[in-house]
């Protein structure tokens, strides 16, 4: 038991998950089979209005010495603000504008739990990648201001292993900034094989833009269109523009226009089961996709070839980072690496993609090897792989004595967390 003698993760006591990433931050509570909220990774910052009072913060800004208003969460951030600049709060994997990210926080509890953090204790997933300064400043952060009574960190590999019933596993995540290797040996990450190239969702929403540019194809997103009409195949939009507020700032439109792209790399886009090749490719049927404006056309072999970067051998594609990583580990453990191939993140929902994966590593892997691929067939469960795991992890009896409690943390300070969470 911990240092309080709570049953944390029980039903007396919520135990909150939190799963940090650069599409969204995941959370909700243990022993539930999905988050509650999925909230973006950006906050909207801009001028505080006098007139408008809203109930999102407003707080001096000693570096500019006005007040700004932050606005936390997709019914907030997607209206059309006068000079409001959309700011991420991670980088590489991991939290660094922490100012950003306490907003975040602050509303998950007004908004989302609805109750106070003192009454919750707190699990988080963490890239493998994490540095020993920023695990103990979260550590910090939830027991000091937010009064967590018990918190723990763990390596969102090891929690998406866990989500898919294995201990040991080599987990490929595919997430908004990168694709990662991760092997994970009875719980814990092999760090010294973590393998990771920047080829994750973000990068293949670039490969449409231009591609989608190149084609003439006009991008103007929803909130800019006030009413369309129905046309025909390939003519073009005819569509009345809406009214805006001036001084709409670019970061704003940016991400506004990245939410299209994502909806038609999620609709159209495809990976082949072989590397590209455009007579095959031009044998699978077209996907039809309508664009915002009206406009709406067959996309064919160009929808494979989007997604061929994503397993280019000149840059680290997913395969290839997988066969690398099970490679920088000890013998002994690689065949129960390929054995047991997790695939994970939002980026993996591509169709075809853990099918490609698995065709590339059996063409890497040595051939004693038996290849098992595990993913789950459900959006939700790939999308939320590591949440899930840390769902189950915070309600199983035997985690409960792994806690840090608030009185642990009182008598030796915020270096626990090097000691209890590996």
């Amino acid at each position: 038991m911990s240092g309080t003698g709570m049953m944390y993760g029980g039903d007396e006591i919520g135990a909150l998950v939190f799963d940090p990433g650069h599409h969204s931050l995941r959370v909700g509570y243990a022993q539930d089979d999905t988050p509650k909220a999925d909230i973006p990774s950006v906050v909207g910052v801009g001028p505080a209005d006098p007139v408008m009072n809203s109930d999102l913060e407003t707080k001096a800004d000693n570096n500019i010495g006005s007040t700004n208003k932050y606005y936390v969460d997709t019914t907030h951030i997607n209206v059309a603000r006068p000079n409001m600049e959309i700011q991420s709060y991670m980088k590489d994997g991991m939290i660094e504008n922490w100012d950003l990210f306490e907003k975040v926080l602050d509303y998950v509890y007004a908004k989302v739990v609805q109750s106070e953090s003192m009454y919750h204790p707190v699990l988080f997933s963490e890239s493998a990648w994490n540095v020993r300064n920023n695990r103990e400043r979260l550590t910090e952060l939830m027991l000091e201001k937010y009064n967590v009574p018990a918190f723990f960190l763990v390596k969102n590999a090891v929690l998406a292993a866990f989500a898919n019933g294995r201990a040991t596993a080599l987990v490929v995540d595919s997430g908004a900034t990168h694709t990662s290797a991760v092997p994970v040996h009875e719980g814990y990450v092999l760090s010294q094989a973590v393998v990771k190239s920047p080829l994750g969702g973000d990068y293949l929403s670039l490969q449409c833009r231009h591609y989608l540019e190149s084609q003439n194809i006009d991008l103007t997103p929803t909130y800019a269109i006030a009413s369309k009409d129905v046309i025909k195949e390939r003519d073009t939009a005819r569509f009345t523009p809406k009214e805006l507020p001036e001084k709409l700032t670019a970061s704003w439109q940016q991400y506004m226009l990245k939410g299209l792209l994502q909806d038609f790399q999620m609709s159209a886009v495809q990976v082949l089961e072989t590397p590209y090749d455009e007579r095959t490719a031009a044998q699978i049927p077209a996907v039809h996709y309508e664009f915002p404006n009206g406009y709406h056309q067959d996309f064919g072999p160009e929808r494979f070839k989007l997604a061929e970067s994503l397993f280019d051998h000149n840059m680290l594609g997913a395969g290839q980072l997988a066969s690398a990583s099970v490679g920088m580990c000890d013998a002994d453990v690689r065949l129960s690496l390929y054995g047991s191939v997790v695939v994970t993140g939002g980026n993996s929902l591509l169709p075809g993609f853990a099918e490609r994966l698995n065709r590339d590593l059996q063409h890497r892997a040595p051939s004693n090897t038996r290849l098992k691929m595990i993913s789950a067939n459900g959006s939700v469960e790939r999308r939320f792989g590591a949440w899930i795991g840390g769902s189950i992890l915070g309600s199983i009896g035997t985690f409960q004595q792994m806690w840090i409690s608030s009185q642990e943390y009182e008598e030796s300070g915020k270096s626990q967390v090097e000691r209890k969470c590996p």
